[in-house]
C-alpha cells in the first residue's frame, strides 16, 4: 500500500461521512431533535465563538474522550453512539477526519457540517460567545 497524503485523508473522509449544511442542522435544533453537537476545533476557538449548545471536544483528545471505558471520557459524548452526533470546525476537514474516528469506535449517526463554522458565520447563523 503506498503512502497516503493528507488530500487522501480528506477525501476518504468526505466518501465515508455524511455532510449536513447549515440549515438542516438549524432546523434540527430549532425543532429540538436529539442531536449532540461537537466542536473538534481548539479550546481558544471554541471561546471565541461556537454554536449555539455545542460541546468542546478536541481532535486531538477525540478517541480519549469519546470511549466510555476511558476514566475521564466525556460524558454526554461517550454515551452517543446510538444519538445523532454532528461534529464541526472552521472548515469541514477536522470533523469530516473526526467523523471517521467516531464510526470506527461504532457511533451510528455522524455527521460533518458542510463548511464548518465559516459557512455557519457567512449564512449569518447563532453563535455563543
Amino acid at each position: 500500500m503506498g503512502r497516503k497524503s493528507l488530500g487522501d485523508f480528506i477525501r476518504e473522509a468526505r466518501a465515508r461521512v455524511q455532510e449536513i449544511d447549515c440549515d438542516a442542522l438549524e432546523g434540527w435544533m430549532q425543532m429540538g431533535d436529539d442531536v449532540l453537537i461537537v466542536d473538534v476545533r481548539d479550546r481558544e476557538d471554541f471561546h471565541a465563538g461556537h454554536l449555539p449548545g455545542a460541546v468542546h471536544v478536541p481532535r486531538g483528545h477525540l478517541e480519549a474522550l469519546a470511549d466510555p471505558g476511558y476514566g475521564r471520557s466525556h460524558p454526554e459524548l461517550a454515551r452517543a453512539h446510538e444519538r445523532r452526533v454532528v461534529l464541526y470546525c472552521d472548515s469541514g476537514t477536522r470533523s469530516a477526519l473526526a467523523g471517521c474516528t467516531l464510526q470506527d469506535m461504532g457511533f451510528a449517526k455522524v455527521y460533518s457540517l458542510a463548511g464548518g463554522l465559516q459557512v455557519w458565520e457567512a449564512e449569518d447563523k447563532p453563535v455563543e460567545r
